[in-house]
C-alpha cells in the first residue's frame, strides 16, 4: 500500500511529539540535509548529454523530487525550493573554501547535527523513524515544511 503525504507525516510525528526534540529537529534536519548536499556536492561526474558538471547532490534531489511528486505537489515545490537554496549556498562556498576545507566543515556539521538527532530523540525516549524505514529520512524535512505551510494556509 501507498501510504498518502498525511499518513506519512502523521506517523513520523508519532515519535516527534516533545517540544525540545521538535525544536532540535527545526535546526538539525535542514543542517543534515544541507551538509549531505555539500558532501555529495564534492562527487562530481560528466553526463554526456550535457556539457555542466553534475554531482551526487544533483542526483539525490532527483530522487527526492520523484519521490515527493508522488505524495504532494506543494511539497514537492518547496523541497526543490529549499533544494535549490542549499545547492546556492554550497556554491557560494565553494568560491570562498577549497574542497578538503568544505568536507572537513561538511562532515563536521553533519556529525554534530546527527549526534542532535539523537540526543532529541533521546529526549523522547522514542527511536527515529528512519530505523523503521529508510524514507523516513526524506519525511524530515517535509515533516517540517508541513508546519510552515500549515502557517501559510497552504494545502497539502
Amino acid at each position: 500500500m501507498n501510504k498518502t503525504i498525511n499518513q506519512w507525516l502523521d506517523e513520523y510525528g508519532e515519535s516527534h511529539q516533545n517540544k525540545t526534540n521538535k525544536l532540535i529537529h527545526w535546526v538539525c534536519v535542514p543542517l543534515i540535509t544541507f551538509s549531505l548536499l555539500g558532501l555529495l556536492s564534492l562527487i562530481t561526474f560528466k553526463v554526456p548529454i550535457s556539457t555542466l558538471p553534475f554531482t551526487l547532490a544533483n542526483l539525490l534531489i532527483i530522487i527526492s523530487i520523484l519521490f515527493y511528486i508522488r505524495l504532494s505537489a506543494s511539497i514537492t515545490i518547496g523541497m526543490l525550493l529549499f533544494s535549490t537554496f542549499c545547492l546556492n549556498l554550497i556554491n557560494k562556498l565553494e568560491n570562498y573554501y577549497i574542497g578538503s576545507e568544505l568536507l572537513n566543515y561538511y562532515i563536521a556539521i553533519f556529525i554534530l547535527a546527527w549526534i542532535g538527532q539523537f540526543i532529541g530523540h533521546k529526549i523522547e525516549g522514542k527511536k527515529p523513524s528512519f530505523f523503521k524505514d529508510i524514507q523516513f529520512l526524506l519525511i524530515g524535512p517535509a515533516w517540517l515544511l508541513s508546519f510552515v505551510y500549515k502557517k501559510m494556509n497552504i494545502s497539502l
